[in-house]
């Protein structure tokens, strides 16, 4: 089969081109090319979606898949238009932010959404939820029910977690900031995680054009709560030290963030407000052919992939090491 990647380059996009290709399709990617290279055998297109006729070229092919990544609405409603009649199916990856509500655990993919972004482009994450919804809408009015799919992914980790959510804390468990080996977990026993490894969207993704699957899924890992997470991370980091589990109010109040960001801790959501988030009813996709590896192997090879990285390199998530050392000062002078 013929797939076309737009993008392809990163991080998920990279993962899709090359198992394609590995299952023997002929793959092209359309991109720019500055978030990262092609994958060896990938056919190579640039272009800049944000020109007017950023896919003149591929619009002149017959493709049987693609797959878009995008978050941007100008983007995909650009390709959406270019790309309807010469297109078999087209494959849309968005995300549960698109969702209106939450708190609620269990909800499924009729759960109501966000309102759509009104315009091309999303200027900031605040309105990421928003302009994904604006992109769905484009797939669909362009392709229908029947010649698209909506993959909305939840928290996606694995090898080369760009964003350093999932590869926190193994790697945290396996070098402590701390001389006595501890490390500050959060303490909220009843929040949810849903982790999803890389490799198994892409596999799906793959899977589903390659068997013309449509509809609109919830892409998400395993269910399991953030203690048992967390444990799963120290047994993969073969970690002794003490765990020191302090409450979200505490953490709140000196100034650690939540999920991502400078001096965070990834997967804490604060709750009630985000007890749905990481909760959501995978059930659909799962029937459609998902299949998720056991959460330790994906935090196993993360860890693996963050030994090989500059420790010292500026991370996207997690608490510094100087920061977690003075917050456990804090906590023991308390």
């Amino acid at each position: 089969m013929r797939f076309l990647i737009l993008g392809g380059t990163a991080w998920l996009g990279g993962y899709i081109a090359t198992m394609a290709l590995g299952r023997g399709h002929h793959v092209t990617c359309l991109a720019r090319g500055e978030s990262g290279a092609v994958p060896r055998g990938v056919e190579f297109k640039w272009a800049d979606r944000d020109g007017a006729d950023a896919y003149g070229e591929v619009a002149r092919d017959e493709w049987d898949v693609v797959i878009d990544v995008s978050r941007q609405p100008g983007h995909v409603g650009r390709a959406t238009a270019a790309l309807a009649d010469c297109v078999g199916s087209f494959l849309f990856v968005s995300s549960v932010n698109v969702y209106a509500d939450h708190t609620t655990p269990g909800h499924d993919e009729s759960a109501a959404l966000l309102p759509a972004l009104a315009g091309d482009v999303m200027e900031t994450m605040e309105t990421y939820g928003q302009a994904k919804v604006t992109c769905e809408r484009h797939v669909l009015n362009a392709f229908g029910p029947d010649r698209s799919l909506i993959a909305r992914v939840g928290l996606i980790g694995g090898p080369g977690d760009i964003f350093d959510r999932t590869g926190y804390w193994p790697l945290r468990f396996s070098r402590p900031a701390a001389n006595d080996g501890s490390v500050l977990v959060p303490d909220v026993p009843a929040l949810m995680t849903q982790v999803i490894d890389v490799r198994d969207v892409a596999t799906w993704l793959i899977e589903a054009g390659e068997g013309g699957l449509g509809g609109v899924f919830d892409v998400v890992g395993e269910t399991l709560s953030l203690p048992e997470h967390l444990a799963t991370a120290r047994e993969v980091a073969d970690h002794r030290g003490s765990v020191v589990a302090v409450g979200q109010e505490w953490l709140l109040a000196h100034n650690v963030a939540p999920w991502m960001g400078e001096r965070s801790l990834p997967l804490w959501l604060p709750l009630p407000e985000y007890a749905g988030f990481n909760s959501r009813d995978g059930s659909t996709a799962r029937a459609a052919g998902l299949v998720s590896r056991p959460l330790a192997e994906t935090l196993a090879d993360t860890l693996a992939w963050e030994l090989t990285r500059d420790p010292e390199r500026p991370r996207r998530a997690g608490l510094s090491d100087h920061d977690e050392r003075r917050l456990l000062h804090a906590l023991d002078a308390a």
